[in-house]
C-alpha cells in the first residue's frame, strides 16, 4: 500500500511539472505579437516627416507694408505673407509667423527661432559669404529719400548739412555706411531707428529732415500720409530674396520650387493683382521677365 501511495505521489508531481512547463511556453508565445506591433508604429524617417505636415516658421518684419504687417483684423498680412501662406498650402504645411528684430534677424534665424527671413529682405553679398542659402530674387528695389512736401528739397544734394533717418539693420543703413558713404558724409547726421515707422514719426515731428528707405515702403507710406513726398532720385539698386540657414539648402530649394509652381498655376499673379499691391507689381521679377 505504501508503495502504491508513493507511486501516486510521484505521478502527481510529474503532472504538476508538465503543467508548469506548458504555462511558461504559452506565456512566451503571446509576447511576440506585442513586439511586432511596436515595430509597426515606429516614427517615419525624418525626410518624409519634413515633406508634409510640418510647421513652417516665417520670420518677418511686422512693420513693413506692403510686404509684411499687422492687418486691421489683428492678423499678419502683406504680399510676402500671402505668398508664403500659398506655398504652405501647396506643400501641406502649417504656417506660423514669427516677428523678428530686424537688426538681429540673422541671429534669430541661426538660433532656430524661425525657418527663414522672408520680409522684403535685400540680398547682400555678406549673407552669401557667410554661407546662408538665399532664394531666387523676386523683387527689384531701389532706395529713396522721403521729405516733407513743402521742404523745398529736390535732390539728395539739397540735404547737405541736414539730418537723415534710416532703419537699423537695413540695406539702406549698409549703403550709407558703404557705397553711399560719401553722400552720408554730406549730411549733418544720420540717425538710426529700430523701425521705419519710427523714422517717419521723426520726420513728421521735425526731428529729422528726410528718411532713407526702400521705394515700395516709401510709396506705401506717402500714399497714406499727406504732406510727404519722395525725391525723384534712385540711390541704390538691389533685389529682395528669402534667407535660410546654411544647412537648409534642401528647404530653400523646396520653397523656391513651390513658388515657381505658384507662378505657373497663376496663384502668384492672382495675389499680386490685388489693389493693395499696385505699387510693387511692376517690380516683381517672376511676373516681369
Amino acid at each position: 500500500m505504501k508503495k502504491l501511495l508513493s507511486l501516486i505521489t510521484v505521478l502527481c508531481m510529474l503532472f504538476a511539472l508538465c503543467a508548469c512547463g506548458d504555462s511558461s511556453a504559452a506565456s512566451s508565445t503571446t509576447a511576440a505579437p506585442a513586439e511586432e506591433t511596436s515595430a509597426e508604429t515606429e516614427a517615419a524617417p525624418a525626410g518624409e516627416a519634413a515633406s508634409s505636415g510640418r510647421t513652417f516658421i516665417m520670420g518677418i518684419d511686422p512693420e513693413y507694408p506692403p510686404f509684411s504687417f499687422l492687418g486691421d483684423d489683428g492678423n499678419y498680412t502683406g504680399f510676402d505673407v500671402e505668398i508664403c501662406q500659398a506655398v504652405c498650402d501647396h506643400l501641406g504645411w502649417d504656417l506660423e509667423i514669427f516677428s523678428v528684430n530686424w537688426d538681429e534677424k540673422l541671429v534669430q534665424l541661426d538660433s532656430m527661432e524661425c525657418d527663414c527671413v522672408w520680409s522684403g529682405m535685400t540680398i547682400l553679398d555678406s549673407m552669401k559669404e557667410a554661407g546662408y542659402n538665399i532664394s531666387k530674387p523676386y523683387f527689384d528695389n531701389t532706395q529713396v529719400l522721403v521729405v516733407k512736401a513743402d521742404s523745398g528739397f529736390k535732390s539728395s544734394a539739397d540735404l547737405a548739412g541736414k539730418v537723415v533717418a534710416v532703419q537699423l539693420g537695413t540695406s539702406g543703413e549698409s549703403l550709407l555706411n558703404g557705397d553711399l558713404a560719401d553722400l552720408a558724409g554730406t549730411f549733418e547726421n544720420v540717425i538710426t531707428c529700430d523701425s521705419f515707422l519710427k523714422c517717419f514719426t521723426e520726420l513728421e515731428g521735425n526731428a529729422v529732415d528726410a528718411v532713407f528707405v526702400d521705394m515700395p515702403v516709401a510709396a506705401n507710406y506717402v500714399a497714406a500720409h499727406e504732406g510727404l513726398t519722395i525725391i525723384d532720385e534712385d540711390l541704390g539698386a538691389e533685389q529682395y530674396g528669402i534667407a535660410f540657414r546654411a544647412d537648409d539648402a534642401e528647404l530653400c530649394a523646396t520653397v523656391d520650387a513651390a513658388v515657381q509652381e505658384l507662378v505657373e498655376n497663376g496663384t502668384y499673379a492672382e495675389i499680386a493683382s490685388k489693389p493693395e499691391y499696385e505699387e510693387i507689381v511692376n517690380n516683381l521679377l517672376f511676373l516681369n521677365k
